[in-house]
């Protein structure tokens, strides 16, 4: 870019970095608790400082989040909007391991490439309230709040399926695992192994995380994915009996219990082997091998398979004994880890039965027509009449759920309950770049916590990969002391999972630097909760429910006064490249939002970014666009070298106050596409000399998306302060006249018409005739239409027109001029 342009100023990039240095300078995005004044805290979710950078949707997310500060810093608000950097977790581990290089030494690299982007893109994030999570002066506090959970009963230990390595001789997260076989040995089979691993009680509060949705303002779709995900059933638990043993079964279908042909144990079951028989073993150990650890949506989609373990369970209701099976479709951790089958009214049961040779058994017949169980192609699901049922034969299947649950609870064979999907939070990780979790065991005085003055339990920075659990590998970390006997005990080598990081981090922002708490109860006090939280929809089902957790657990520890974390949430759209599909280097659709800064500005970049379509829909990188917007602001920066301050118009008063109460109201709700429609509007309406209410207001509304040259006019029409915290411009509806409307709506169908027909005869216009009823002669101004289209233009009413070579001037009708163009 050239360093001296037509304009009189000096290169984008040259006045981006002057404001960036002019803010920083002045401290004018720092903030303090100020009961005077009404807060706002607007916050995104804070990313994980990955090695490449800031991508183009981190760019997107921020700057929507950058306008929102801006725009209620400038209403007024004491604004709290910080940033920090959630910097525990896998890749900076595997990037550990494939690149010979320490985590820590990896990750603070990523950070510094990370703020000097972020300042690059103009955001005014309060600096000196940066959070990084991998700091002991952060994790010190996750272990404090472990121990409290600890404290309260909300944290235990247990059993649980892990993916086991035997080669690395390594637990392996999800993401380790491709295809069966280890991402470091892609010959060896990844095995399933049973852990004791610590847990959080989340269930505690699932019923009112269920509860409370309904006081939130998110999307619709995010609240239903966390009731799905929460899943309150009701339904009773059914005492069937295998090897002399109760099992508890839960099932909501009690209607079907005569239909039960088998039944199905969960692979990942920590008793599961107590039900195979020897004979079986053989194969069991087979089946298991081949699994992994899968989503739960991987095991809706995956064929499903099983093996026979060898043993029966008797039906409490029917004394039929019938064969249980482990199936890789059931989870171990909903209801009791088994179910019982129905295959004629349950289509995962019936392709199971049938794939297996097991019997099916019709119990629900439809009400027009009759099942025979032999030729039945698929399960019935709906509701019907029973039938094979005993004494229950003839009743509606919805009655008899009722009644057979009333009978079970008589006979005393089970018990009616509530369940959940949501399962306790498995914190427990076998890797190394996470929070120590702080326990020792004692072979004399078992489990004990760490004491709080010994916090924080320090991660070690020498470890070896590749041999097991990598803190395990340090001598001097596992072996202590026990905090009660004094005597010789270990250190738990387990790290908490990085979601525990993450769902608490908008309270440390609030104190950040206090190293005596956590954070101080008045200042949370004054900031909680988030007004608004912005961030993509993937969060829904993990981090969005820890953190809501998180919150009312530390409520009910008098921490917290508030219920919700984020009252709020708005969820951004997907930028995708320009070819339709997710930026990726393999497609070779990656636009990198350094490259369109250095080539553009970082305000073009973000005018682009939130002028395509409305934040919360997906979009395409878009090359004609974002070189639209650099021209639009190179328009706007002519307009200001050459406009005088005066007196405006009625007409101009009113347009500018009407598009100040919509643009306030479309920026309010998010709709930033909207608002820039509005105020190129506004701005192709402006003559060369405007009042300084006008001029000045229109660079106000324009600054929330171009700050750095909308700081560098502001300062040219003479202003000392910043724009960035002056006063946001109100909307005066006296000024707004219904006549100018109407005009402006005219005006505006009428260009559309004009350039539908440019378009068709595709040659620039030499002049344009435009011929309308006499009545409406005055809603069209031709000075505007001229600066619109550069050329000449002639209205006329259609009774008296001086210039008709067409005979176009009798078509005209209200509300439709007729055109002529040469």
């Amino acid at each position: 870019m050239p360093k001296k342009k037509e304009n009189g100023l000096v290169g984008f990039l040259e006045i981006e970095k002057k404001w960036q240095q002019e803010w920083e300078k002045a401290k004018i995005f720092r903030v303090k608790e100020d009961k005077s004044k009404k807060k706002f805290y607007c916050l995104e979710m804070f990313p994980y400082p990955s090695g490449e950078g800031l991508h183009m949707g981190h760019a997107f997310n921020y700057t929507i989040g950058d306008v929102y500060a801006r725009f209620k810093r400038m209403q007024g608000f004491n604004v709290l909007y910080p940033m920090g950097y959630d910097s525990f977790g896998l890749p900076a581990e595997n990037a550990a391991i494939k690149a010979g290089i320490h985590p820590k030494i990896y990750t603070d690299r990523a950070i510094k490439n990370f703020i000097e982007q972020q300042h690059k893109l103009g955001l005014s994030y309060d600096w000196d309230r940066l959070v990084i999570t991998k700091d002991p002066e952060y994790y010190k506090w996750n272990q404090f709040f472990f121990l409290k959970l600890y404290e309260k009963g909300l944290v235990y230990r247990k059993k649980s399926a892990v993916n086991w390595c035997p080669k690395c001789q390594t637990v392996l997260a999800n993401e380790q695992v491709h295809s069966g076989k280890c991402w470091r040995h892609e010959d060896t089979d990844v095995e399933i192994k049973h852990l004791e691993q610590w847990f959080i009680k989340t269930t505690e509060y699932a019923d009112e995380l269920l509860r409370d949705l309904s006081k939130l303002n998110w999307p619709e779709r995010i609240k239903l994915m966390q009731e799905n995900w929460i899943g309150k059933s009701h339904g009773i638990n059914i005492n069937f009996t295998i090897n002399g043993k109760p099992w508890p079964i839960f099932t909501t279908r009690p209607d079907t219990i005569y239909g039960v042909t088998f039944m199905v144990i969960s692979a990942q079951h920590p008793k599961l082997m107590e039900l195979v028989t020897a004979k079986q073993k053989p194969q069991v150990e087979a089946f298991l091998k081949k699994l992994k650890s899968v989503s739960e949506k991987e095991l809706e989609e995956m064929e499903k398979e099983g093996v026979f373990t060898g043993s029966y369970a008797i039906n409490p209701i029917t004394k039929e004994k019938v064969p249980v099976y482990i199936g890789n479709f059931v989870l171990a951790e909903y209801g009791s880890g088994m179910v019982m089958a129905v295959p004629a009214h349950d289509q995962r049961d019936f392709e199971f039965a049938k794939k297996y040779k097991l019997p099916i058994k019709v119990v629900i017949q439809p009400k027009d027509k009759k099942l025979d169980a032999k030729t039945m192609r698929e399960a019935f699901v709906e509701e019907g009449i029973l039938v094979n049922s005993s004494k229950f034969d003839g009743i509606d299947s919805k009655i008899a759920i009722e009644k057979i649950s009333d009978f079970i609870e008589k006979q005393k064979l089970g018990k009616k309950t509530i369940n959940y999907k949501l399962r306790d939070w498995l914190v427990s990780r076998q890797r190394y770049w996470g929070t120590p979790i702080p326990i020792v065991y004692c072979d004399k005085c078992g489990i004990v916590p760490v004491s709080e003055s010994e916090l924080p339990v320090l991660l070690p920075e020498k470890v070896e990969f590749g041999k097991g659990n990598p803190l395990a590998t340090n001598k001097a970390f596992v072996e202590t002391r026990c905090p009660k006997c004094k005597g010789k005990a270990r250190r738990e080598t387990d790290t908490m999972d990085t979601f525990f990081d993450s769902s608490w981090y908008f309270l440390r922002y609030c104190d950040n630097k206090n190293n005596k708490a956590p954070f101080i109860k008045e200042k949370v006090e004054y900031w909680n909760p988030v007004d608004v939280y912005i961030g993509g929809a993937e969060h829904a089902t993990m981090h969005l429910i820890y953190a809501r957790f998180f919150t009312k657990a530390l409520r009910d520890m008098k921490m917290l006064k508030i219920d919700e974390p984020f009252p709020r949430l708005f969820n951004q759209g997907m930028l995708h490249g320009s070819d339709g599909f997710v930026m990726s280097k393999s497609r070779g659709n990656v636009v990198n939002p350094l490259d369109m800064i250095k080539k553009y500005s970082a305000d073009t970049l973000r005018f682009y970014l939130v002028s395509q379509a409305s934040p919360d829909k997906d979009t395409n990188w878009n090359d004609e666009a974002i070189e639209g917007s650099f021209r639009f602001i190179l328009r706007v920066v002519n307009y200001f070298n050459k406009v005088k301050k005066g007196k405006s118009s009625a007409k101009i008063e009113s347009k500018f106050n009407k598009t100040v109460k919509e643009f306030t109201d479309d920026i309010e709700n998010f709709r930033y596409n909207l608002a820039i429609i509005k105020l190129r509007e506004l701005f192709e309406s402006l003559g060369e000399e405007e009042s300084k209410e006008v001029i000045e207001g229109f660079l106000k509304l324009f600054s929330l998306f171009c700050p750095h040259i909308c700081e560098e006019l502001w300062h040219r029409l003479g202003n000392k302060t910043f724009i960035s915290t002056a006063q946001w411009p109100k909307a005066d509806e006296n000024k707004i006249k219904p006549e100018f409307e109407q005009q402006d709506k005219a005006l505006g169908q009428l260009k559309q018409d004009i350039n539908h027909i440019i378009k068709i005869v595709n040659k620039k216009p030499k002049a344009i005739y435009i011929y309308v009823i006499p009545k409406e002669i005055s809603l069209y101004d031709s000075k505007e239409l001229e600066k619109a289209f550069s050329c000449k233009v002639q209205i006329m009413a259609n009774n008296k027109a001086a210039y008709d070579p067409q005979n176009k001037a009798s078509r005209a009708k209200p509300g439709k001029p007729a055109l002529y163009i040469e």
